[in-house]
């Protein structure tokens, strides 16, 4: 029943808003003429009440059927339903579609973007010398109810003008968490990006490097070209992942399926980096205790990307150090620490753009755990992150 409501209700917000008004115009229209409602509209000024005429149908058709275009046009529904009013006030109608009027205004005040100043003071204008008709033909009310009843009118303007500002406000702060979240989005995709480029094409530059110096010893010529080919499908597919994310489209391609298959691994493949690190002559022992929990949220992928940067930092910046990593899994939180000793060469392989570690520190932030990255004794580097497990994605 509540899913059918649901659909009841956005089946009804995607059809136009003259179409959504025309009951409301139908209403003021139907009931004006219905007994139990006939002559029991507004009053003001106390005119005598007469009997319907032509003159009648005219003051309800103007009343009721502009109320249809209220959101459209506001200015022309407001005029029209002003006429309709006098009409029905001096002819002393007092019919049921009378009470329209401050629909209007309520509408015109919350819809009318352009001279809403000038609709004010016209409105108000043409406001005293129906009062002073309507004094003359009626039974003489005090000048306070027409105050009274033009301070109702007022108060109606006002509401919609309140509407408006609201939906105006309501209209900024929707573009702006918009824009916010597009930043963000731009954000996690280029960090994605830097620690997917960044680690493959180190880990490729550094073997090709290797590569050249190895052509008297087919064997291992042959291992690192072979690697060169894995790490180069690695970062074709994680790059298809990330496309994926950033065209839906591709959820029905056979690519995306591809690309979906071997996205960005968790904890458990860390061990895949340290292998391809390995590879590429860099010395990594790997130590990993305790059992991961059956859900860890997210912390499993930050956990592999603060290793992928650190070994990746480590391949750039102390190519040949002895390099640690070490991965401790327990019920509430994720501890990683990588660790190089110093010993080999500080000559870069490929320049660095500077944000990797500040990335790494934003992910593990918006996890909720610590990160820290620094020098260590010895002259080496340490980078050490925990990671609550459960983090929101």
């Amino acid at each position: 029943m509540e899913e059918a409501g649901r659909r009841l209700g956005g089946w009804w917000r995607r059809l136009d808003v003259t179409i959504r008004d025309l009951p409301l115009g139908v209403l003021f229209l139907v009931g004006s003429f219905l007994p139990a409602l006939r002559s029991n509209g507004t009053v003001l000024g106390g005119v005598p009440i007469r009997p319907y005429d032509v003159l009648t149908l005219v003051a309800v058709l103007l009343t009721s059927l502009p109320l249809t275009v209220r959101r459209r046009w506001p200015l022309v529904t407001l005029a029209l339903v002003s006429c309709g009013f006098a009409i029905d006030q001096l002819r002393g109608y007092h019919t049921f579609s009378g009470a329209a009027l401050p629909i209007a205004l309520l509408s015109a005040g919350s819809h009318l973007d352009r001279r809403r100043r000038a609709c004010v003071l016209a409105l108000s204008v043409a406001y005293v010398p129906l009062a002073v008709a309507l004094s003359r033909l009626g039974r003489g009310e005090s000048p306070e109810e027409f105050v009274t009843f033009f301070l109702a009118l007022a108060l109606a303007w006002g509401a919609g003008g309140w509407l408006r500002t609201t939906r105006i406000a309501e209209g900024e702060r929707r573009k702006r968490v918009a824009a916010e979240t597009r930043a963000a989005e731009r954000s996690r995709i280029a960090g994605e990006l830097h620690d997917v480029v960044t680690h493959h094409v180190t880990a490729m530059v550094v073997q090709a490097e290797a590569a050249r110096y190895l052509t008297a010893a087919p064997d291992r010529l042959e291992q690192s070209l072979t690697a060169i080919s894995e790490t180069g499908r690695r970062a074709i597919t994680d790059l298809r992942h990330l496309l994926d994310l950033l065209n839906p489209d591709h959820n029905t391609s056979t690519w995306a399926a591809e690309a979906n298959e071997s996205r960005t691994p968790a904890v458990g493949t860390v061990l895949t980096l340290v292998e391809q690190m390995r590879r590429t002559g860099q010395p990594v022992e790997f130590t990993e205790e305790g059992t991961p929990p059956a859900s860890t949220g997210s912390a499993d992928l930050v956990a592999y990307r603060v290793v992928q940067e650190a070994l990746t930092n480590a391949l750039k910046y102390a190519r040949g150090s002895r390099t640690s990593v070490q991965v401790r899994h327990s019920d509430r939180e994720i501890t990683v620490e990588v660790s190089t000793d110093g010993s080999g060469s500080r000559a870069a392989a490929v320049g660095g753009s500077g944000r990797g570690l500040a990335g790494l520190r934003e992910r593990v932030d918006i996890a909720g755990g610590d990160f820290s990255a620094g020098s260590s004794t010895g002259g080496g580097f340490l980078v050490r992150a925990r990671i609550p497990v459960g983090s929101p994605s």
